[in-house]
């Protein structure tokens, strides 16, 4: 297993200001893991709700928790929501020697709880699988192919990794989203992943998936929802400004994973990547969501005219307005669109993303960056 410092210091930072923090992420990525680090899993104030025995020793919850002393791991809190309110009681309490790690697999149901029961209470830290900055510079080209779950990434052959990586998909589509409220067949919602597979990186349309699905379109919005709150797939969203231009507004779609996108399409191996049509795709994705966990902005969009001028990525952090372009070429120049973009955008700077070494200067606020630039 990686080291991930940075993550576990933010979760003990969140703990210094809270009284409670939410670990929400996909399964088996190793959020578990990281609790452990704070709480062995021995420990009487350690329960796994996966546990018959945990769940039992929770089956009275305010009798369970309310003299408990120092951290409180609970993994897996989704599996019972009526330990919510119970929390919410205990959190309000004046007496600061109860604090709480919650784990919990995404889904719409963590997410409506914690907003409505734990609002305020409770700081969440979205753990995904490994980033750029934990696998260091040498691991891009993996981390690329292979994905970032620990044990895909971690595996002792492409062969194995793709194994998990197509296992996990059957897992997730037959076993996990039923629990999680999606009651749909599960070669509808195989196919259905596959067809947004064609969508990774580019504008969602639901017209055409509905039709091939059989489904009206609100339900094929509903099946992308589901994934988009079991961080699956990431819809960003367009910019509007009032600009006097035919502006898009419906999302992009991109896989979080570009892992499970590679086993969807038929990837197996890195020579199979770059050679692959959607490879640009693929990269595009990949490099848009390291940015997005660097950089962790206050916001981030995408914008794009009916006239064909377009930013892959507009985020905004700290008051300025910073615009991201992913090249997958040698040495990428600047564009008409890049000219278009930085006028209207009224960008404070641009930067090119590419996979190269070299990081050279453009034009003023323009500058070229490779993606492993992005580390320091």
């Amino acid at each position: 297993m990686l080291d991930r410092a940075g993550l576990e210091a933010r979760i003990r930072e969140a703990l210094r200001r809270s009284r409670g923090v939410v670990l929400a992420g996909p399964r088996q990525v190793g959020k578990t893991t990281l609790a452990r680090q704070f709480l062995p899993a021995d420990h009487p104030n350690y329960f796994d709700l996966e546990d018959p025995e945990a769940r039992a020793r929770l089956a009275a919850p305010m009798s369970a928790l309310r003299d408990l002393r120092g951290l409180v791991v609970i993994d897996e809190v989704q599996r019972t929501p009526d330990l919510f309110p119970v929390l919410r009681v205990l959190m309000d309490r004046d007496s600061r020697n109860g604090q709480y790690l919650l784990l919990g697999s995404a889904s719409p149901n963590l997410l409506r709880q914690t907003g409505e029961t734990l609002l305020g209470r409770v700081e969440v830290i979205e753990v995904t699988g490994f980033n750029l900055d934990e696998t260091g510079p040498e691991g891009l080209q993996a981390l690329w192919a292979r994905g970032g779950y620990p044990l895909a990434y971690t595996a002792a052959t492409d062969a194995d990794s793709l194994h998990w990586r197509k296992e996990a998909i059957n897992r997730f589509v037959e076993g996990e989203l039923p629990l999680l409220g999606l009651n749909v067949p599960a070669p509808a919602m195989l196919r259905f992943w596959t067809m947004l597979a064609h969508y990774h990186g580019q504008i969602w349309n639901a017209a055409d998936p509905a039709r091939s699905l059989g489904v009206s379109e609100p339900t094929v919005r509903r099946y992308l929802d589901y994934l988009t709150q079991t961080y699956m797939v990431r819809q960003l969203q367009p910019w509007h400004e009032n600009l006097g231009k035919r502006q898009v507004k419906s999302p992009k779609i991109y896989f979080r994973d570009t892992g499970l996108l590679h086993a969807l399409m038929g990837v197996t191996d890195p020579a199979s990547l770059l050679a692959h049509p959607k490879s640009g795709a693929s990269w595009e994705g990949y490099a848009l969501e390291q940015v997005i966990r660097l950089a962790r902005p206050d916001a981030a969009y995408f914008w794009s005219t009916r006239h064909g001028a377009e930013l892959d990525l507009l985020l905004f952090r700290g008051g300025e307005r910073v615009g991201v372009e992913f090249k997958r070429a040698d040495a990428p120049r600047m564009t008409h669109s890049s000219h278009i973009v930085l006028r209207d955008l009224k960008l404070d700077r641009l930067y090119i993303v590419y996979p190269g070494r070299q990081r050279y200067r453009l034009a003023e606020k323009v500058e070229v960056v490779p993606l492993t630039a992005l580390l320091g």
